[in-house]
């Protein structure tokens, strides 16, 4: 598979993602189809929500259930599992959900991975031991295959034209359900104790005092799944008709003509792959450019409000709670108003490997900033000149999700035909999403060691990440500046 360099003619064989070389003139855009991508959004929007929403009460919640025994030094160890679990069970899980949409189609699984997610965050709000807590967890990633299926959806919705639109308002609905979450989680914990005067009666929320911030993305995504069930059209031809799996659909007689399989073509491309055939060049290669970037960013998301909070003579900037929550949700804001404001722009004048790597670039002064602010703070305290270099550093992370869109325009491309996109984007995700399990824990150790025996003077955590970034700039370089067609 290579960059085409040849004119391609516009019919049902044409690949989902055009090669950007020699086009004869530019191609006018093609409208998105609003109404069926904005149940996408919606479903963006949920994913994150869902994720994040136990963020702000975790720490309170393991105190609670006893887990620790009093020791507050264990607190974020369970905290950060619970994280992880969610993580690892996707990763597992998220190829074969994938796979299963090549075959019995998108819809299909976006309902499954729906009620999963609904039905979990039911279960951890209702959870009264560590272990209850534990398995709904691991039922939320586990259930959790919408991820990838979603991202599959987009790239059969769009084309060359317009898909730089779509992957930039796909990281502004990310944005909302991660600025939603923590929010949702900070104010509705413990609801009988905060808002006495509503809730102050309610035997229930007493007993189950973090269950009204996860009935709130639960029943989120129970909505969710009526509107998918009723409009949402499916993108792919399912190889397999869904409703002959079903144990009384299977006892009834109808004609023959009835049995057939859906049409498709009788041509191999247009056939999903064998798994081994996912391991070829252009999937590995998009593939890591994906995965390198999500080390990165969780690198950073894991060891940003750990050295807000961390006393300024042991390396950090020593801020409160609050004030750690309002920079996280400017954050969120500012990457949601970034994104479909300027990457499909960049995207159109940079083309996409520039864009990749301006965006990967963009964390080597995001690392540097970190000792930067904590020498500033020593000097003079936490003053004006901190909080112009915290801004910066909240921008050029926005700068740095742009990689993620090219990334997912990358892994699109790369799938050996159209048929095999969902066990690609799938393949992509699992390896994500053990660099987000994996990310985390490295990321925190480094910061430990740092602060605790301070190497390189309390320094070597930044090492650490430069190290990330210098790599993931390395896979960056192999991306081809045209895209791969199949």
């Amino acid at each position: 598979m290579s960059p085409d360099s040849t004119s391609q003619q516009l019919d049902e064989g044409t690949p989902l993602l055009h090669s950007e070389a020699n086009a004869p003139a530019k191609k006018p855009q093609t409208p998105l189809p609003w109404r069926q991508f904005s149940m996408l959004l919606v479903l963006q929007i949920a994913e994150p929500m869902t994720y994040q929403v136990i963020s702000p009460f975790a720490p309170q919640l393991i105190r609670d259930i006893g887990i620790t025994h009093g020791e507050e030094a264990f607190v974020s160890f369970y905290v950060g599992l619970l994280h992880s679990l969610f993580f690892a069970t996707e990763a597992l899980t998220v190829f074969h959900w994938s796979r299963l949409s090549d075959y019995i189609g998108r819809k299909p699984v976006l309902l499954i991975g729906l009620f999963g997610l609904s039905l979990s965050m039911f279960c951890f709000g209702l959870s009264k031991t560590f272990w209850s807590l534990v398995i709904s967890r691991c039922l939320n990633g586990a259930l959790n295959g919408n991820i990838g299926v979603m991202k599959s959806m987009t790239a059969e919705m769009t084309d060359s034209t317009n898909m730089a639109l779509a992957w930039a308002l796909l990281p502004f609905a990310w944005s909302c359900g991660s600025t939603l979450g923590p929010l949702i989680g900070g104010e509705l914990a413990r609801p009988a104790d905060r808002f006495p005067n509503i809730f102050g009666n309610s035997e229930f929320l007493k007993e189950y005092p973090y269950f009204l911030p996860c009935a709130v993305p639960a029943t989120a995504s129970a909505l969710s799944w009526i509107v998918i069930f009723l409009y949402l059209k499916e993108t792919t031809t399912p190889q397999i008709d869904i409703r002959k799996m079903l144990p009384w659909r299977k006892r009834k007689t109808v004609p023959l003509a009835a049995l057939e399989p859906l049409p498709v073509s009788s041509s191999i491309s247009d056939k999903p792959v064998p798994i081994r055939a996912l391991f070829v060049r252009p999937v590995i290669i998009a593939t890591g450019s994906y995965a390198s970037v999500a080390l990165v960013d969780i690198a950073f998301h894991t060891v940003q409000p750990v050295f807000y909070a961390t006393p300024i003579s042991l390396g950090g900037l020593g801020l409160d709670t609050p004030t750690i929550g309002t920079i996280l949700a400017i954050q969120g804001v500012v990457n949601g108003v970034m994104q479909p404001l300027a990457f499909s722009r960049l995207h159109d004048i940079m083309g996409a490997k520039n864009l990749w790597l301006f965006g990967v670039t963009c964390a080597l002064p995001i690392v540097a900033l970190f000792p930067v602010l904590n020498a500033l703070a020593r000097l003079s305290g936490v003053d004006q000149s901190v909080w112009y270099l915290v801004a910066l550093q909240v921008i050029l992370w926005g700068g740095l999700n742009f990689a993620y869109g090219v990334s997912c325009i990358y892994v699109a491309a790369a799938s050996p035909n159209r048929a095999s996109v969902g066990a690609t984007t799938g393949f992509a995700q699992v390896i994500v999403s053990i660099m987000r399990a994996v990310g985390p824990a490295v990321a925190n150790s480094a910061f430990s060691i740092s602060i605790e025996r301070q190497y390189l003077g309390g320094n070597l955590v930044y090492c650490v990440m430069a190290g990330m970034v210098w790599v993931a700039m390395g896979v960056g370089v192999l991306l081809p500046r045209t895209m791969w067609t199949y």
